[in-house]
């Protein structure tokens, strides 16, 4: 037998493994599986097997679900639905906070059903995933409760369609669930086909705290279920998975007027500065790239060390690299469990070959028996490398050096993701001039993986749209003020100038393309009859130079909030000075209105806060409000002076960039206020103005790549939310109405011209025990 003393020479761990007999006895009296569909669980249906991805052996048999079982779920979600609305804030809240408490009293049970599903270590469901759990649903109890005075004239959007992955199987459950039903919607929830049963675990505790029928449906199946429930009659689909079936899922969704959230893929960037702490920023690659195996969207997989510190890093991050365990989920000795199937251990370990077939250096990284793989990293990689560029999903990173902070961020921007980063300095102007420069819907300073209900999550570009947690969360699951709606007149197809076309006047004139800040003639160089004389016809090589026009202009947002009011005071100011020369042209209303909304979001540009939130005890939590860069704006038809506007200020008072196309059938008074904006010190390339066929138009600027997000008010919707899907940017249709009115103003003007960067600070000293939950 090894005595004390040989043990404390050599540290090892002796096994500890957590007994899984309740919850295998739980298994065996359920026997296989139906749904949960109208508050009981169904008879089962065609089964396939859940299986341990540690050994391979069933678990338990659970029902592939039919397009039939969706429809009977969300039918019984809308009859649920006006019920579960009409009740008081405190009544869905005391239900929240039963989940809440039925979870933290089931937390071994559902800690260990998790790992045994899952693979993941069981200090990681006992100790992260299943108090983040009852934290969802704590929190959102108080949303419950504040709703109404929080969040005033919204509505719930009614029933939502909601698909989760297998990586985080229970937490991504609350993630979803917790903010839909405090909001007062039901929902209709897919778990993942590898993962079903701790939803099916939650189903039961739906029934035992009494929550009304309906409220909650589960349905199990493949990836079929889940197209059926995109598919569906629900009011909003949430997605959690990979970026190809996102893509698809905004592809398929576009032109029906459902909402559409989107959590996606990533590849996160770890960046290493030359003075950080090298053995806390080891650590922190641990919690980053070997948390839960590297089957996180978020985890810091692109390793970017200062080269001048990187021979010193690499060889604290072999030792501490060789220090990890490998083994049975359920051993609380294990770092690393299991990959979650065979599929996903081939398709890592596929990538791993590439990624050496084309120069890349595996350090680490071994396959071994069963669904397990060791922790690794690749080196000496280079950035069109296929580690670089895809997503490997598993315990493996990637490691690069840099030279400067410049390409430091250059490197970390270098991917079509923005989900997350990590950034390591001991300076804290470096860490959060870092942060700022970063395309990342979360950043954390000195810290990796930090989650919390309070804190929005959700990425930037290919990595998705919408945010999960806090305020913002919230607004994902409700309906904005209702507008009263407005006709807007189909344009007329533009008939081209011909010799003769226009009208006399004392001195001929003629209307440009206004583009980086100079009027431009139009490519194709025709123009088209409108009132008053002819406007430029526009046409995709227009919308090509107007952003990239737009994409040189970034150092508006630089700017900063007071100094871009000003501008906005000096246009309104200027606006005022010729208003009888531009009702001439419209009307004094909406001359008026025009003046009117640069002064409104003048006095916006340096008051839509961000906010700090309370979090986990030692972290600052900061939730910034940013532009989206480059946007598009397709306007009305109808009022186009007021309406451009209208859509056109909240945009630049946030700090964006925009190319607008102006109303077809009567663009004149837009073009003309390139001497408004020349003569109120707007930067060249901030507004950018394009006339002409506008549904061709919006198509083409909606597919642009460097293009982050898009306004659509009337016209062909469809196409352009169809366009917009190829990189997936959010795309908003705000109601035709009364552009002179007002509605045509207010705060969700400026929520849509902005995505939130959370950003997780140090702040103070960590309580005793407060540090890193599972290393």
């Amino acid at each position: 037998m090894t005595s004390v003393s040989e043990l404390m020479e050599t540290m090892d761990y002796g096994p500890s493994v957590e007994d899984s007999a309740t919850v295998r006895d739980w298994l065996a009296r359920r026997g296989a599986f139906g749904h949960l569909i109208g508050g009981a669980f169904t008879e089962p249906g065609k089964l396939f097997d859940s299986r341990d991805p540690a050994t391979g052996k069933t678990l338990a048999q659970v029902t592939q679900g039919t397009a039939k079982d969706v429809a009977t779920a969300v039918a019984a979600a809308r009859a649920a639905q006006p019920g579960w609305a009409a009740l008081t804030g405190t009544q869905r809240a005391r239900h929240l906070y039963a989940l809440a408490r039925h979870v933290q009293k089931r937390e071994r049970f559902l800690s260990v059903l998790e790992t045994l599903d899952n693979g993941k270590p069981i200090r990681e469901s006992r100790d992260i995933d299943v108090p983040l759990v009852a934290r969802h649903f704590y929190h959102h109890a108080g949303w419950a409760e504040l709703r109404d005075t929080t969040f005033p004239g919204h509505a719930p959007l009614g029933v939502c369609g909601q698909i989760i992955p297998w990586n985080f199987p229970l937490l991504m459950l609350a993630w979803k669930i917790a903010p839909a039903l405090a909001a007062g919607n039901t929902v209709v929830l897919k778990p993942a086909e590898y993962t079903p049963l701790t939803a099916l675990a939650f189903a039961e505790i739906c029934q035992e705290i009494g929550l009304p029928a309906g409220v909650v449906n589960i349905v199990t199946g493949d990836g079929a279920t889940g197209a059926a429930l995109v598919a569906s009659d629900v009011d909003k689909i949430a997605f959690t998975g990979s970026t190809e079936v996102g893509r698809a899922i905004a592809g398929q969704l576009a032109g029906t007027g459902k909402r559409l959230t989107l959590e996606l893929g990533g590849k996160s960037p770890f960046v290493v500065m030359p003075d950080a702490d090298l053995d806390a920023a080891v650590e922190g690659v641990v919690d980053s790239i070997w948390f839960n195996g590297g089957q996180v969207c978020c985890a810091g997989s692109r390793i970017l060390v200062a080269e001048a510190v990187a021979d010193r890093f690499e060889t604290l991050l072999a030792a501490r690299m060789a220090r990890l365990r490998v083994g049975p989920p359920l051993d609380k000795s294990s770092d690393l469990g299991a990959i979650v199937d065979p599929i996903q251990k081939n398709r890592i370990l596929s990538i791993c070959r590439s990624a050496v077939d084309a120069g890349a250096e595996l350090v680490g990284g071994a396959a071994q028996d069963g669904c397990f793989i060791a922790p690794g990293y690749l080196r000496n990689i280079a950035p069109a490398n296929p580690g670089s560029e895809q997503e490997i999903f598993g315990p493996i990173a990637t490691l690069s050096t840099f030279r400067t902070a410049d390409e430091a961020v250059e490197l970390a921007n270098n991917t079509r993701y923005g989900l997350a980063a990590s950034v390591w300095s001991e300076s804290a102007a470096v860490a959060t001039d870092i942060a700022s420069r970063i395309k990342a819907g979360v950043v954390w300073i000195n810290c990796a993986n930090l989650f919390d209900a309070a804190a929005p999550f959700g990425g930037y570009r290919e990595s998705g749209f919408g945010r999960e947690g806090g305020r913002v969360g919230m607004l994902d699951y409700l309906a904005e003020l209702p507008v009263d709606a407005a006709d807007d007149p189909a344009p007329a197809a533009p008939v081209a100038a011909t010799t003769g076309a226009g009208h006399a006047a004392d001195l001929d004139r003629t209307a440009k393309l206004y583009i980086g800040g100079a009027q431009k003639r139009p490519d194709g160089g025709a123009s088209y009859v409108v009132p008053g004389g002819l406007a430029p016809l526009g046409n995709r090589k227009d919308i090509r130079n107007a952003v990239e026009a737009a994409a040189k202009a970034g150092k508006w947002a630089a700017m900063g909030g007071h100094a871009r009011a000003q501008v906005l005071y000096y246009i309104a100011e200027n606006l005022s000075a010729r208003a009888a020369e531009f009702a001439a042209r419209t009307s004094r209303a909406e001359v008026d209105a025009a003046i009117a909304r640069a002064f409104h979001y003048a006095a916006w540009a340096d008051k839509f806060d961000g906010a700090n939130v309370q979090s986990k005890p030692g972290h600052l939590l900061n939730v910034v409000n940013e532009p989206y860069g480059v946007m598009g704006i397709a306007c009305p038809n109808a009022q186009p002076l007021a309406a451009f506007m209208s859509l056109v200020m909240p945009a630049v008072a946030m700090g964006n960039r925009v190319v607008a196309i102006a109303a077809q059938d009567d663009p004149l008074a837009v073009t003309d206020l390139y001497q408004v904006f020349d003569t109120s010190d707007l930067p060249g390339g901030v507004v950018n103005i394009v006339t002409g066929p506008r549904d061709d138009l919006a198509r083409v600027l909606a597919a642009h790549d460097d293009v982050a997000a898009m306004w659509a008010v009337g016209g062909d919707l469809a196409a352009v939310e169809q366009a917009a899907g190829g990189n997936l940017k959010p795309v908003w249709a705000p109601v035709h109405r009364d552009w002179t009115g007002p509605q045509a103003q207010g705060e969700a003007f400026l929520h849509h011209a902005t995505q939130t960067k959370t950003i997780w600070l140090p702040y103070g000293a960590l309580p005793e025990g407060t540090g890193s939950a599972a290393y």
